[in-house]
């Protein structure tokens, strides 16, 4: 992948099973009528399910693209009747406060504005912050956890997640930072999709 309207070149992998595709609206609708024909065709047994497929697929573009991401890829699986679903979207922002003052995209400064959060009890949301290094991009802050987030934009419904979070700052003192972000509503499967989207980010890199 490497996504021809970021303001910077990058490139990332995630596995042969997932969708990528177009998430901008003129290129959107195209892309995932194809994709699920593809699918289907390789996985007859995904027939019954392609109007749920393509409406989750769907669902999910538009998601990304209103939150401003310039890339997204997905799982979607249908395992005896019970759907599996991932998203790892990839997002270029400016380290800027709500005044415009240029913000550090040292890793370890962003790690120290973000919060930790406790479970008080089992259930509670909860979220680590911590450093990594990614092998060709280097050291990045990062969340992971299980938290709480906006249905959509302005909504003020929530929906609980599994989500990883990478803030990778972009190099040349641009005041950028790439947002790696990786979520999924399986919650019982919360600690092997961390794994996931960690492998996922661990393929970042600028080209």
């Amino acid at each position: 992948m490497q996504p021809s309207d970021s303001p910077v070149g990058i490139s990332l992998s995630v596995p042969e099973s997932w969708w990528e595709f177009d998430i901008r609206p003129e290129g959107r609708e195209a892309t995932i009528r194809a994709l699920v024909d593809e699918r289907v065709r390789e996985t007859p047994e995904l027939a019954p399910y392609r109007a749920d497929v393509t409406t989750m697929l769907r669902k999910m573009a538009k998601d990304a693209q209103e939150s401003g991401a310039v890339y997204m890829a997905c799982m979607a699986e249908n395992f005896d009747g019970v759907p599996l679903s991932a998203t790892v979207t990839v997002s270029v922002l400016g380290a800027k406060d709500k005044a415009g003052v240029a913000l550090s995209t040292d890793p370890g400064a962003i790690a120290d504005s973000l919060r930790t959060v406790t479970a008080r009890r089992e259930g509670d949301a909860w979220r680590t912050v911590t450093t990594v290094d990614i092998p060709d991009a280097g050291t990045a802050a990062r969340t992971y956890g299980v938290e709480d987030i906006p249905v959509a934009q302005g909504d003020s419904r929530t929906l609980r997640m599994a989500l990883t979070q990478t803030y990778i700052p972009v190099p040349g003192g641009t005041n950028q930072v790439v947002l790696v972000s990786g979520a999924s509503p399986v919650l019982d499967l919360a600690e092997a999709f961390h794994d996931i989207f960690d492998a996922v980010t661990g393929t970042f890199r600028f080209v």
